[in-house]
């Protein structure tokens, strides 16, 4: 995504506006490293839809979005996810979240947000891509971004990632810097809220365990009016898991549990014609899932209008 009024876009579900925030989109990690159980075949037999918004045949790397939602529900801003931060010591992950600079803030601002208008901020998982804003550099001192959220954060994978777990059994030593800069200040300040099972926010908003990718990977449900969707976080990655929700990314933590997750979450948004809201899809961003046997197949895409809100389209 290139075109800068793109970044920002809005939409209506019933009584919910939902406002979309692009960082970047761009290629990422070569489809063999990304999601090494979908075959070649399956990348280039959907070359046709597939590229260049989720797939760049020309490298054969998987193309993904950096974003967050903003959702305005019950007289409350509400804010998914927090994308990488600013200035952050990453090792190993350049050049995508190592010391990256991004314009977050200015995304917000752009939507009419500002820091302390943030009620609820919901990191679906722990990840670095999804944590990153939640807190801000003041005098060397992180601290947290929205002054006045409550932060909902999966306890399971507070757990995990946290000093209970020694930061993540020490799997990845980035693990640690991760949380002491993101997750600790939250607590610290006080604005840590933590949940497993079902939490509910309001009476649009509810938040499901969908474990797998992470310990604590949640899901949000919105269901307002006759609008249904749900923010399904990193449960996928790419359309192609869609097709074959037997295919996990390489960074799913517990494959088998991820697949299960993955199943019941793209049947329930089938049966219940839910909208599926990724975290990392480009193009439109959302779209609906049918059935297809044992698998799911691709329903229309979303289209964003204005004054319309959120809509179907082919």
């Amino acid at each position: 995504m290139t075109n800068e009024n793109e970044r920002v876009q809005s939409w209506v579900l019933g009584d919910v506006e939902v406002i979309r925030l692009v960082e970047w989109h761009q290629p990422f990690l070569p489809t063999s490293e990304f999601l090494p159980d979908v075959g070649a075949d399956v990348w280039r037999d959907n070359e046709r839809w597939l590229a260049p918004d989720h797939w760049r045949p020309e490298s054969d790397r998987t193309a993904i979005a950096l974003q967050s939602w903003v959702l305005r529900s019950a007289g409350r801003t509400v804010l998914i996810d927090t994308g990488a931060g600013d200035g952050r010591e990453r090792p190993g992950m350049a050049p995508y979240f190592h010391r990256c600079q991004g314009n977050f803030p200015g995304l917000l601002a752009r939507a009419g947000v500002r820091p302390q208008d943030v009620d609820v901020v919901v990191n679906t998982h722990l990840h670095v891509d999804h944590v990153g804003w939640n807190t801000v550099d003041a005098d060397g001192e992180w601290v947290p971004t929205f002054p006045n959220a409550r932060y909902l954060i999966p306890a399971a994978d507070d757990f995990h990632f946290g000093p209970d777990n020694a930061y993540g059994n020490g799997a990845q030593d980035v693990d640690r810097l991760i949380y002491e800069d993101s997750v600790a200040p939250i607590h610290r300040a006080g604005q840590a809220l933590l949940w497993e099972g079902l939490h509910r926010i309001d009476e649009h908003l509810t938040l499901e365990s969908a474990p797998g990718h992470t310990p604590g990977s949640s899901v949000l449900r919105l269901a307002s009016g006759s609008d249904r969707a749900v923010f399904v976080g990193d449960l996928v990655h790419s359309p192609v898991q869609i097709l074959h929700p037997c295919c996990n990314s390489s960074s799913c933590l517990a494959p088998e549990a991820a697949v299960s997750s993955r199943r019941r979450i793209l049947g329930r948004a089938a049966d219940e014609r839910e909208l599926v809201v990724p975290a990392h899809f480009g193009g439109a961003g959302a779209l609906e899932v049918r059935r297809d046997g044992d698998a799911f197949a691709l329903g229309p895409w979303a289209t964003a209008d204005p004054e319309q809100g959120a809509s179907a389209a082919e």
